[in-house]
């Protein structure tokens, strides 16, 4: 069974996203009385137009998510146009202490995936309060970020996204990293095709488009969706794909005891391996202003 805690906008996407997928049951989670029985039902509708066999459920209960293989925290307080991810930090790290906690106490043995921002500081509150194994608990940033890149590449080069493999490493905030060495465009790096100017407007245009969306509509709610569901059909298929997460880190890229965007491998028991890039000095300063970043976010949160 795959919980997703949360059946606001980015909940019910994610929910939508996993229908299509066909991978497993799936439980909405939420205080408010009727949302998520609600969302069950005309999900639920969706799924039968689809002639897919899922069941999904509605609860206000966290009992409910006892046996949970997967458990998607989407819950929290939504960016609002003009806000950082981090001014999210102390309301957001009360939530999801909370939502921890129950995980733990109904559902220790499942995997925890977090959508919540800020994005690699509630993964990092997650793991912390869970006590759960480091492979377990991870984030979901990178993906999202990696596809908002692939978008720009295409818009820029006017060439097929299926041609396109883009990738994003960092804090899922304003420190991300787009790397375009490791970007290709039906196998060559985006380097090669691209000039540096025209690089350097394309990753402009992947840092701030979040705001651009939260500012026009409210909140992102379908790109999220899509990358949680690619996320969890790589973990159910054991397809042990490489993907761009929040993950804890023990020495990796010289960083310790956080959780930041890295590739790694992920399969059904979680994170199989994190893969080490070598970065050149300048991605290294913007990977480090990220780490710095979270850091002071850590010493400022109360996880007692």
């Amino acid at each position: 069974m795959i919980t997703i805690v949360g059946a606001g906008r980015i909940g019910s996407s994610v929910a939508s996203s996993l229908i299509t997928r066909g991978l497993d049951d799936i439980l909405l989670v939420d205080i408010i009385e009727g949302l998520p029985q609600g969302e069950a039902l005309d999900l639920g509708h969706m799924a039968a137009s689809y002639g897919i066999d899922v069941s999904l459920r509605g609860t206000n209960d966290f009992k409910d998510i006892e046996g949970s293989d997967i458990v998607v925290v989407t819950a929290g307080l939504p960016r609002r146009p003009g806000m950082t991810r981090l001014d999210l930090l102390q309301k957001n790290t009360r939530i999801i202490n909370d939502i921890s906690f129950k995980i733990a106490e109904y559902a220790p043995k499942s995997i925890v995936l977090m959508v919540t921002n800020p994005l690699d500081m509630m993964t990092y509150v997650a793991l912390k309060v869970t006590g759960f194994q480091t492979q377990r608990v991870f984030g979901m940033g990178g993906m999202l970020d990696s596809a908002r890149f692939r978008y720009f590449i295409s818009e820029a080069l006017g060439a097929s996204r299926s041609s396109i493999q883009a990738l994003v490493i960092g804090e899922h905030g304003e420190s991300m990293l787009p790397l375009p060495k490791h970007s290709t465009v039906s196998g060559k790096p985006l380097t090669e095709l691209m000039s540096s100017e025209d690089i350097n407007a394309v990753i402009e245009k992947t840092r701030k488009t979040a705001a651009d969306v939260i500012a026009l509509k409210g909140g992102t709610v379908y790109a999220p969706g899509s990358a949680v569901g690619e996320m969890i059909e790589s973990i159910m298929k054991d397809k042990k794909e490489v993907m761009p997460l929040s993950a804890y880190l023990n020495g990796e890229y010289g960083v310790k005891d956080l959780c930041i965007g890295v590739p790694a491998v992920l399969g059904r028991e979680g994170i199989k391996s994190i893969k080490e890039l070598q970065l050149e000095e300048d991605e290294e300063t913007v990977f480090m202003k990220g780490v710095e970043t979270l850091k002071k976010a850590v010493s400022e949160t109360n996880l007692d």
